[in-house]
Order: structure tokens, then sequence, then C-alpha cells
């Protein structure tokens, strides 16, 4: 109900790869090579008929066959140190929350955040950037992941990015650089060795992140002159900022479980991150939920879980939703913060196959923008059901 209509889609995902440990191939210790490629079939719902910026589908993605990663990575000092260069997805390593996995909208995953700001979404699924990933386990508890990557997994900001890059193929290094670093903290971890005794406390894992994008990013209610880009006197030429930056912080804590080999457990996660109000559509995304494993008896692998999403229109877009309204059309609608809430539940039928239904509920669309098929009246929050089957082999 709500959105643009009433309507049901389907996506599909094919995900193959291969991975070759250089040292049983090639002698060559502490090495792995790896390539994966995607083939997306389908019609995305929210990009035709939900108009969210959080899409509800994590594998939403333009029809194509395509390159995904393609990178090497070789492990120094006993594993304690790897280096990664070539095509990498950074939704792969960094921002990554262990219990907001489950969830099926694309925000638990790649948050709404550096999707909607950085250029083509930044290199994350279903795109991927050149770079270098240097990871140091420091100790036990502690471990550093640092990179630098093309700041525009597309190549160009002209249309979609895509059809751009439609094959994966497009190895761009001259775009600009995004860097990136994550520092993680890790408590009562399971041991690697089977022998040793299992903590007494509850694992969890504490992360605090910043990106950083050396490109010029435009301002979104300004011109060169500082006049209101809806004011008729502007010249229609937004102001320029140089770089645009975010700061991020994640927690996945466990905080219950029956015994310390109970499959049945409680785990909460929460996400924070924040970017300049002035050249980014959305300058505060915060996600956060509870998933409760095993909620059955005989039941070990299934996951319910519940979470909510909130991303918050940047300072100077709604701005210029005032000065829209103010300068050229009356009640023009300004937009907020959009809000979505999921309920989700997995069922894992056998080893290789799984079941999903889930339950979504978006609130302001896209922070409440007009409905294109009557600009009189905002998009309509949103309920959505779906279900999901994933098959490995």
């Amino acid at each position: 109900s709500g959105g643009v209509s009433r309507e049901g889609a389907y996506d599909g995902l094919t995900q193959a790869s291969i991975q070759v440990d250089t040292s049983k191939a090639f002698g060559l210790p502490g090495g792995t090579f790896n390539v994966s490629g995607l083939q997306n079939h389908g019609r995305n719902l929210s990009q035709h008929t939900l108009l969210t910026l959080q899409s509800a589908s994590g594998i939403e993605a333009d029809a194509s066959t395509r390159l995904w990663e393609l990178w090497y990575q070789q492990s120094l000092l006993d594993g304690r140190v790897d280096v990664k260069l070539g095509q990498q997805s950074l939704d792969q390593e960094f921002m990554v929350s262990q219990y907001a996995a489950p969830f099926m909208n694309a925000t638990f995953g790649w948050p709404v955040l550096p999707s909607v700001d950085l250029p083509s979404g930044g290199p994350a699924y279903p795109l991927s950037s050149l770079g270098a990933r240097f990871r140091a386990k420091l100790s036990d508890a502690i471990t550093v992941l640092a990179g630098v990557f093309d700041g525009n997994p597309a190549g160009s900001n002209a249309g979609d990015p895509q059809q751009q890059n439609s094959h994966g193929t497009n190895f761009n290094l001259g775009n600009g650089a995004l860097f990136i670093a994550e520092v993680q903290y890790a408590i009562n971890q399971p041991p690697a060795d089977a022998k040793t005794p299992q903590p007494s406390g509850l694992p969890g894992t504490y992360k605090l992140g910043l990106w950083y994008n050396t490109q010029n990013f435009a301002d979104l209610q300004h011109d060169t002159n500082g006049l209101s880009l809806a004011n008729p006197a502007s010249n229609g030429i937004p102001a320029r900022h140089r770089g645009d930056y975010s700061v991020y912080a994640v927690a996945d804590q466990m905080v219950w479980r029956p015994s310390a080999d109970s499959p049945q457990s409680v785990g909460v996660f929460a996400r924070v991150m924040g970017a300049p109000g002035d050249r980014n559509l959305v300058d505060l995304g915060v996600n956060a939920g509870v998933t409760l494993k095993a909620p059955f008896k005989g039941r070990d692998n299934d996951i319910a879980g519940l979470a909510i999403g909130y991303a918050r229109i940047g300072s100077n877009a709604q701005g210029l939703d005032r000065d829209t309204a103010s300068f050229s059309t009356p009640g023009y609608p300004q937009r907020s913060a959009e809000t979505i809430l999921e309920a989700t539940y997995q069922y894992q039928v056998a080893p290789w196959w799984q079941l999903q239904a889930d339950f979504q509920y978006a609130f302001r669309p896209a922070g409440g923008i007009p409905n294109p098929a009557n600009p009189s009246e905002r998009v309509h929050d949103e309920a959505v059901v779906g279900v999901r089957t994933v098959v490995n082999f």
C-alpha cells in the first residue's frame, strides 16, 4: 500500500566466485586470489514504485551480467597483517554489522548515507573500485582497516552509474580518491582453538570509522553568488565544496544466551553516521535492531528480527524545499526524514536452502517527496511484504 501505485516485483541475483589459495596452487604462502561476478534480473520495486532512499531489497540492481570483485590479498607476519589490491566492494569489509545482516532492506547492508551521498553510491554492491586495503591485527581485541580507492566506481556523475559501468570492467583511477579507515574492538570472541575455554562474557564488536572523498561536491541550496537556487535571480550554478566526509560508529552485542554452547541467543546492533548537511542529501543515518537466533526448539539456524532505519534529509536540501515554496511553488512539500521499520524471519529449510518472510513499513518515503502522479500530495507511507529464497551450492 502507499507509494506511487500498488504492485509487485521480482528481483533475482546469481552470484559466483572463485578463490585460489596461492600456497596450494603455486607455492606462494599467504596469498589469496579472488574473482566474483553478478547476474541481476527482474524489476526493482524501490526504483519504480516506492521511491524510497532505503531500498526494500539489498539485491536490487539494474539487469546485467557484471564483474564484481577482482583482487589479490597477501598475508604477512604470521597472519597479523594483510594487504589487498584490486577491484573491491567496500560493503564486504567496512561498516559491516553482524546482527544487521539478516534484514532485507539495503540500508542494513551498505547504509543509506554513503549509498546516497558518495558518487555513484560508492564502491559497494553491485559496483566496485580499484584500490588498496590494509588490515592489521594489533591484538586479540583490536583490528585496524584502512584503504584508498577510486572516488567514483562508475567513472562519471552523468546518468545511471550501473549503466555507465554496465559490466563492471571500467577500471577507473581518474575520479579523485576515497580514503576510508576503521578501528574494530572485539570482546569475548570465541577462541580459534576448540580446546581453549569459552570466554565467560557475551561477545560483541565495536567499530569507529571515517571516510573522505577528494572530489568536488555541489551545494544543495546555494549558487556561486550565494543566492538560493530556487531564487529566480539565481544563476542556476550550484556552489562547490571541496571534498566530502563522514564519521560512523557500529556496535554489535550479544545480550542473552542460555549457556555458552546454546544455539539460542539475542543480539542487538546500532549504526550511526553523519555527514555535512550543505553538500549531502542525507546528513544523518541511523540503524538499530534486535535479532533472535533459534527462536523455536529444533530450529537452531532460524533467525527472527526487528529493525529500524532512519535517514535525515540534509539541512541545505531542506532549505531548498523551503525556498521553492517561498519563491515559486506555495505549499511545496518540505522533506524531513525517511524511516523504515522491518520485521523478518529466516527459515533454514536445509543447509543449502533458506526461505525468508519479510514485512517493511516506510514513513515519509524519501523524506516526504511529492507524488509524481499527483504533485499536490506527498508519496504516501508504504507497507511492503516480501519473500526471499536463497540457495547456496
